[in-house]
């Protein structure tokens, strides 16, 4: 039976995260010092793991994210499919009373099922699982792959896990997730499943937080 490990994660805290901005797509923030403590102590828990590849969305916080990594000769691809979801007009804005209630009646609009509904000059849970599916062919294509890394975010990972897992996108927000968190999956290629064996992990940061 041939599994392959997928190791997945957020990438680390940005200054728009700290002061809770709308990032998205659209913004390409770079990670704050929390962000690159937080990324220097998953690599220190998990530099021996033995990755046969990165794979990172094309906006520069989750290539900062696993650089210590890169730097010891890992190879990596950037994959746009890999992105934040697009949340249009909202990206770059501290959310107001009225951007509040916005968000809150985007998000509960996707919880009741309408999950092809997008955000106002943006994108749709829908379409973000449809451009993720072919990287995700893309990764479980390569076996020789034993383990993999993806640095991503965290709507578009909420997304990802639900349909690996094959469930209703509706039900995405039940996979809670913090900034350098880690979902560890195996993939079986005999049922062509994953499972889940990590969720929402931290304990490599316990030593930021005893700081």
């Amino acid at each position: 039976m041939e599994h392959k490990r997928i190791f997945i994660i957020r990438h680390g805290e940005t200054d728009y995260n700290r002061r809770g901005v709308v990032q998205g797509s659209g913004v390409d923030a770079d990670l704050n010092d929390m962000g690159r403590a937080q990324a220097d102590a998953f690599f220190q828990a998990y530099q021996h793991v033995s990755f046969d590849k990165i794979y990172i969305s094309t906006l520069k916080r989750t290539l900062q994210t696993v650089q210590s990594f890169i730097d010891l000769g890992l190879p990596y691809e950037r994959h746009a499919g890999l992105n934040e979801i697009s949340w249009g007009v909202m990206e770059g804005k501290i959310p107001g009373n009225v951007d509040d209630e916005y968000y809150r009646d985007l998000t509960e609009s996707w919880a009741a099922g309408q999950t092809d509904r997008t955000a106002e000059g943006g994108e749709s849970p829908e379409q973000v699982r449809d451009r993720q599916k072919p990287v995700f062919d893309l990764i479980v294509s390569r076996p020789e792959e034993t383990t993999v890394l993806v640095a991503m975010h965290g709507r578009a990972m909420r997304i990802l896990l639900t349909w690996l897992l094959n469930e209703p996108l509706a039900d995405m927000d039940q996979y809670e997730h913090s900034n350098l968190c880690l979902y560890q999956l195996n993939y079986n290629y005999d049922t062509q499943q994953y499972t889940v064996e990590l969720a929402n992990d931290t304990a490599h940061l316990l030593s930021l937080v005893m700081a």
